[in-house]
């Protein structure tokens, strides 16, 4: 069976691209990372994607003003371009039109830095610490109309340490990230998910039964 031609759309170093790229390294992976396309001429990732032989795209958002429609149309005739079947949002900064969002209806994913639904947006390590949160963590979802609403995926949960800042919280979910894209990408392009109401099934995934407790109570407590 042939495999799926993903995209990968990005703003920055793409380090979740890189993670989707070295799992596709695997010739029985189901997807290919066909192309990374980036709306900043300046993103350190498509260096990387270049390195790894993998053709890149930009589509500039400032020369279309505020014309999302004209940006969307133009990122659209590029994802066509290279028959793209399925779209990756890694770090991508641009909000996304009903319209375009509906053109991908059930083949775009996103990765969050939270436990979705809890701490929607930006900021999410700060928020989090700011809240007290014990248990943090990082999301893939399908990408909806609404900002950060899809059936969601996968989830990886961390703890949150007492002298965590934001920067050593977040360092610890984007390890939780690059674990989790990878295989919400997989179970996409092999047809395993299923979108019932607002949630997400996936065939053949087994019930866990281990549970993470943070803080953990002493070997002397009961």
């Amino acid at each position: 069976m042939a495999r799926k031609r993903a995209a990968v759309l990005i703003s920055g170093r793409g380090s979740n691209m890189t993670a989707l790229a070295a799992a596709a390294d695997d010739p029985a992976y189901p997807a290919e990372i066909a192309l990374v396309v980036s709306n900043r001429s300046d993103a350190a990732g498509l260096a990387v994607a270049r390195a790894r032989g993998i053709a890149t795209a930009v589509v500039d958002h400032a020369g279309h003003g505020k014309d999302r429609a004209a940006f969307e149309r133009t990122l659209q005739s590029v994802l066509e371009r290279h028959a793209i079947e399925i779209v990756c949002l890694a770090g991508f900064m641009r909000l996304l039109t009903p319209y375009f969002v509906g053109l991908w209806d059930g083949r775009m994913l996103n990765v969050h830095p939270a436990l979705l639904p809890a701490f929607k947006g930006l900021d999410t390590h700060e928020r989090a610490l700011a809240a007290g949160v014990r248990i943090h963590g990082a999301t893939v979802h399908f990408v909806v109309p609404e900002m950060d609403s899809g059936p969601i995926v996968i989830q990886a949960a961390v703890p949150v340490l007492d002298d965590d800042t934001p920067d050593s919280l977040a360092a610890r979910v984007i390890k939780a990230e690059h674990r989790i894209y990878p295989l919400a990408l997989q179970w996409l392009a092999q047809g395993r998910l299923h979108r019932v109401g607002g949630r997400c099934l996936v065939d053949g995934v087994a019930g866990a039964e281990t549970m993470l407790i943070h803080p953990q109570a002493g070997s002397g407590e009961k």
